[in-house]
């Protein structure tokens, strides 16, 4: 709903398949007119009237690369089938349905029985365009002529409430991400985006991470980029960083002789601030960066309606490990405001 207001669509009457009960709660919040239709295993007897758009997605588990694999034999995402048969019973009423069908990035015989399916191809569109957040996904639509959308140079800075961060946009949320993470999960599987506090933010709630400073030439032999920022990809994977400035608050990264620096193994945007959020592993020692207490924080429920370009506490009024659930589970507004941009100048409000 927020996405066609924003593409400036006329809505007679919105009709929604969940059975989430807190995403409906915040739906009905913010949407009160919405027209709640329950299961969509249930679809054929519900008593529609001629629809002119469908928009869907199919659970994202089996085809998602950090899921088992299953694809369509995967309970959730074998509701695929099911939205086909909806689009075809809605398209035997209604010849000039358009349609709207969103999944992850998969492997290229799962993409082509869906593109097969229905009949049309996908347009990938990373939300990073749009948003501080990385998060590719697939659009298969019949809406003609859909162009990638203009870079609004969101950095993930620009959209948290405290802190810093080492990175220009966050990690894709998902709807796991209440479960919160740490460095492991952060520097090693590239996932649950954190923010860094420096003692001047730090709030008792928070957990602490104590490092230290590393031994200088400490196994400099081992020492590589092994996580590079992205700006220095072209360097060689043998490079050495090392900390070139430690502050109270962030480190700048260069590339120098490593004796007598204290060596990390992640690169930082040399144009930002950002706390060190790597740690030297060796054996059974502690992470290791600097002598300063820094604490991490998962992203807060707002900061998260921000990477999706929702308005701020669009989720407020359920517990936050549902409104990170929903958030995950969401799509990226402005991506589907964009798409729809591109519906018949006939559909728009004059």
């Amino acid at each position: 709903m927020v996405a066609l207001e924003r593409a400036n669509i006329k809505v007679d009457n919105y009709y929604a398949s969940e059975i989430d009960k807190y995403a409906i709660q915040i739906s009905k919040k913010n949407y009160s007119n919405i027209i709640q239709l329950g299961d969509i295993n249930n679809w054929e007897s519900w008593d529609l009237p001629k629809i002119d758009l469908l928009i869907g997605g199919s659970p994202c588990q089996g085809f998602s690369n950090s899921g088992k694999g299953l694809n369509f034999n995967d309970p959730r995402s074998k509701l695929f089938f099911v939205f086909v048969d909806i689009l075809k019973d809605l398209k035997n009423k209604n010849s000039d349905l358009k349609f709207l069908l969103e999944n992850v990035k998969m492997k290229k015989e799962w993409r082509d029985i869906i593109s097969e399916t229905v009949g049309v191809y996908p347009i990938q569109i990373n939300s990073a365009l749009v948003s501080a957040q990385s998060r590719k996904r697939l659009y298969w639509t019949n809406i003609s002529n859909i162009m990638q959308p203009e870079d609004r140079s969101i950095l993930l800075k620009d959209i948290i409430e405290s802190g810093d961060v080492d990175r220009e946009k966050s990690y894709c949320i998902d709807a796991n991400y209440y479960k919160g993470g740490g460095l492991k999960n952060y520097l090693e599987k590239s996932r649950r985006q954190i923010v860094g506090l420096s003692s001047d933010n730090l709030h008792q709630s928070e957990k602490r991470l104590m490092v230290k400073t590393i031994p200088h030439g400490y196994m400099k032999e081992n020492i590589v980029a092994r996580y590079k920022y992205p700006s220095l990809a072209a360097q060689s994977p043998d490079t050495k960083y090392v900390v070139e400035n430690v502050g109270k608050d962030c480190v700048q990264i260069g590339e120098a002789d490593i004796k007598g620096f204290d060596i990390i193994k992640r690169v930082y945007s040399p144009n930002g601030k950002s706390p060190s959020l790597t740690a030297m592993q060796g054996g059974n020692r502690e992470p290791k960066i600097t002598e300063d207490d820094i604490t991490w924080r998962k992203l807060t429920p707002i900061e998260c309606e921000r990477l999706q370009t929702l308005p701020d506490n669009y989720t407020e009024g359920v517990s936050n490990t549902q409104r990170y659930k929903s958030l995950g589970n969401g799509w990226t507004v402005d991506v589907i405001a964009h798409i729809f941009s591109f519906l018949p100048e006939e559909w728009k409000v004059t």
